[in-house]
């Protein structure tokens, strides 16, 4: 392995004077050429595990001068996978049954498939590869434990041989420790750019967490069977508002910077390091046309810097080149363009696999991009008519044995019984209207607060708990709900009923605050007219998780009125009001009084723009995660509620309805959502169902 910042040659192992305490990774050597760049990132050995990778790129380190003189044109397939979250089989453990729609292994058998159609292949991974199934929390329990076993993730990964990675923000979920321990058995190097030790006055003088960017010297073989160097930088970055959604894991410890500002920094570097193409893996989405600092979704901005050739998106999971976008002068949702580059998305959970095909020619002693195609391939298709999914590959033999030891102990696991609901627990209306899910997170919540004031000077103060809902359909597809029958739970309903890992944060906050918090939350309605029976009820680019619904408290939401802050939490409309008749106990909160609300460390921590919970005084944080608060509390079981809380209501608007989609197996509880009048329309697109809601009686 030749790995210098400098250009000169090192050999690993030894520790880096770059890594953070505890998160330095050995290296072991390669059998290809790859350059690491940034600033301390390689300075006495890598600070990722690299290996063996795909024997078609195992080929002499130069050719001939006259060969490249011969050359017309060749093909470069770069493929990407992106937001897998540890989805390795085709397996939904959530409801304990298999999905051929999600895995790792069935969208190997598409990267097989496509390494054998041309010659000079690329696979890189685009973040988000360590956490998001039970199978992943399972490992995290084992890793905190001592256990050193691989990741079956990265085991999995390690078998399809990867050229390269970047980090999402879920890297971060588990700490630098489980980072770092689960990149020591990688076979393929990662890099990112944006996430750093420290701050220095350029991002070329930062002190890096992991390389700034690759250089992957490679061989591309044309059509007569000449091979041709070429020299590939690659780059990658993460959102930065890691350092506020996993603040309890990384404070202090690693710092951020703004994604465009650093490719626009790091991009020369890496042509002036000789790299003939540039790639970024960019683990943000396809967001707004322009540039704002920090901004999470970046992919836009990022493909207008000069010198980035091909984008590969993610974070978002949606899918791209698809009609999820809109075609707009910067994004060609047809041709899969940002800003005229070859731009891929893969969905998310192992759903598609981005493909972007690069006819090259070697033209005045350089590379040139001459022509591209974009798609993303999907896994398995809805059939419309029978509303079922059929599979359309096979799962690959060699992922599905590293991934199958972790599966059949994870699926013991989720099994486990822990105690029964009285009443079905499903999420298909908590979107709009009160919700039982909702209720029994809030109370678990609740519960483990008292339990922590029991001994202080706050014991038996009233504490609010602030509860957004995660499995609600959109971007997961009709079957993604919480649907939990009357009757026993096991260890898998409590992932169902709160997906991540977070952990409890216990926050003292004015009533000002909380009507800053509501009036965030209160962002995912559209804006409703009234007299209008016809229009859309939810903003289709709010995310559910930042629906926050505050139990304790009753208050009413005007759709109305214009939304005070923007998607992405801005404030934009100072004096708009949605929330009105703000009470607790029944009395009207005062901007002045404080409260406290038991939440969750990313809301805590800013996630999601939430002024009013950022604005808070921290009681108590690094509580216990919020899983084992609700599974303490099921198996507990002696307040098991059967109805949802009265906490929020629409305004009342005669002669007004609006439409919303949810599964069509929300049909058969339409007749239980005692607070809203919503009547079922029908079928609608993607396998979901069409329900409208009636504000003159909500």
């Amino acid at each position: 392995m030749r790995s210098s910042a400098a250009g000169s040659l090192r050999r690993g192992p030894a520790r880096s004077s770059a890594a953070p305490p505890n998160v330095t990774v050995s290296a072991c050597l390669m059998r290809h050429n790859c350059h690491a760049g940034g600033k301390g990132a390689i300075e006495r050995s890598s600070e990722l595990a690299f290996g063996p990778i795909h024997p078609k790129v195992e080929f002499p380190k130069s050719c001939p001068s006259s060969a490249r003189h011969l050359l017309t044109t060749t093909t470069l397939r770069i493929l990407e996978t992106t937001d897998l979250h540890v989805h390795l089989l085709p397996y939904d453990y959530y409801t304990d049954r298999p999905d051929v729609g999600v895995g790792l292994s069935r969208t190997a058998s598409l990267i097989r498939q496509m390494r054998t159609q041309v010659p000079n292949c690329l696979l890189f991974d685009n973040g988000d590869f360590l956490q998001g199934t039970p199978l992943s929390d399972l490992v995290a329990q084992q890793n905190s434990a001592g256990c050193t076993d691989i990741h079956p993730a990265i085991a999995a990964m390690n078998t399809l041989h990867y050229d390269a990675a970047t980090l999402g923000n879920h890297e971060f979920n588990f700490g630098l420790e489980f980072l770092r321990d689960a990149l020591a058995q990688a076979h393929f190097p990662v890099t990112c750019s944006n996430v750093v030790r420290a701050l220095g006055a350029t991002p070329a003088q930062d002190e890096t967490l992991l390389p700034q960017y690759l250089i992957l010297d490679r061989m591309l073989t044309d059509d007569s069977g000449q091979a041709h160097p070429i020299r590939i930088g690659v780059i990658g970055a993460a959102p930065p508002q890691i350092l506020q959604w996993d603040g309890q894991h990384l404070a202090g410890r690693v710092k951020t910077r703004d994604i465009v500002a650093t490719a626009r920094a790091v991009v020369p570097q890496i042509k002036a390091d000789g790299a003939d193409i540039i790639i970024a893996l960019c683990h943000s989405g396809i967001g707004a046309q322009g540039e704002t600092n920090m901004m999470e979704n970046a992919a836009v901005p990022l493909a207008a810097i000069a010198g980035i050739d091909v984008v590969l998106a993610g974070h978002t999971h949606l899918v791209f080149p698809s009609n999820q976008f809109a075609k707009t002068d910067a994004i060609d949702p047809e041709k899969g363009h940002l800003h005229g580059k070859p731009a891929v998305m893969a969905g998310f959970n192992g759903s598609h696999l981005g493909v972007v095909d690069l006819t090259l020619s070697f033209d005045k002693g350089r590379w040139q991009i001459i022509h591209d195609t974009v798609r993303a391939v999907p896994i398995a298709r809805r059939d419309p008519r029978s509303d079922t999914v059929h599979g359309l590959v096979a799962c690959d033999a060699q992922v599905r044995d590293a991934a199958l030891a972790a599966h059949s102990a994870t699926v013991d696991r989720v099994r486990q019984p822990i105690g029964a609901t009285p009443v079905p627990l499903q999420s298909y209306f908590a979107m709009v209207a009160n919700d039982i899910t909702i209720r029994i997170v809030a109370q678990a919540q609740r519960k483990a607060a008292a339990a922590i004031l029991a001994n202080g000077p706050r014991a038996g103060q009233p504490v609010l708990s602030a509860v957004a809902p995660f499995k609600v359909g959109a971007r997961g597809g009709p079957n993604y709900f919480v649907d939990i029958p009357a009757g026993p739970l096991e260890q898998r309903n409590v992932a169902d009923l709160y997906l991540y890992p977070n952990t409890l944060s216990l926050l003292e906050i004015t009533g000002a605050q909380l009507q800053l918090w509501l009036e965030r939350a209160a962002g995912a309605f559209a804006r409703i007219i009234q007299g209008v029976t016809n229009q859309p009820l939810l903003d289709p680019s709010f995310p559910s998780y930042n629906f926050d619904v505050i139990d304790g408290l009753t208050y009413e939401i005007d759709p109305t009125a214009p939304s005070r802050f923007d998607v992405q939490g801005v404030e934009i409309n100072p004096a708009a009001r949605r929330i009105r008749d703000l009470r607790l106990d029944g009395l009207p909160v005062s901007n002045d009084q404080t409260y406290l609300v038991i939440t969750n460390s990313y809301r805590a921590g800013g996630g999601g723009g939430f002024q009013g919970a950022l604005g808070g005084t921290v009681i108590a944080q690094g509580m216990s995660s919020i899983r084992d608060a609700l599974l303490d509390h099921l198996r507990d079981g002696t307040d098991a509620p059967r109805d949802p809380a009265a906490t929020w209501r629409f305004r009342p608007l005669p002669d007004t309805a609006a439409q919303f989609e949810s599964s069509p197996h929300a049909r058969r509880f339409v007749n239980t959502i005692k607070d809203r009048a919503i009547t079922y329309l029908g079928p609608a697109t993607n396998g979901f169902a069409q329900y409208a809601l009636r504000f003159d009686a909500a």
